[in-house]
């Protein structure tokens, strides 16, 4: 099962992305768990996941949480501005899915 972390400010504005992503994968039969949290959460979190999302409005934070989870081999990458704001969840699905494969 493959294991995605979407994280902003709050946690809040990726949680309708969360769920559109949830229905995009069960449409696609596919086996994953995509959470949503807030960036305060992410040392916590991040573990359990294989790779983190983070919403635009935090992108500015990418570069401290990469250091932060690089040691656990997570990948922690920005979603799309464009398919965030267009709530594209299946363009975000396949971006996941590419960093975990990779």
């Amino acid at each position: 099962m493959k294991k995605i972390m979407l994280c902003c400010a709050a946690g809040l504005s990726t949680s309708m992305l969360m769920k559109k992503m949830r229905a995009e994968a069960e449409t696609r039969g596919l086996e994953v768990e995509i959470e949503a949290f807030g960036a305060q959460q992410f040392d916590e979190k991040a573990p359990q996941y294989q790779v983190v999302l983070l919403g635009p409005q935090i992108k500015y934070m990418q570069a401290d949480l990469k250091k932060r989870a690089e040691p656990l081999g997570i990948k922690v990458e920005a979603i799309d501005m464009m398919d965030y704001g267009m709530q594209r969840a299946d363009k975000v699905l396949d971006f996941a899915f590419s960093l975990i494969e990779d």
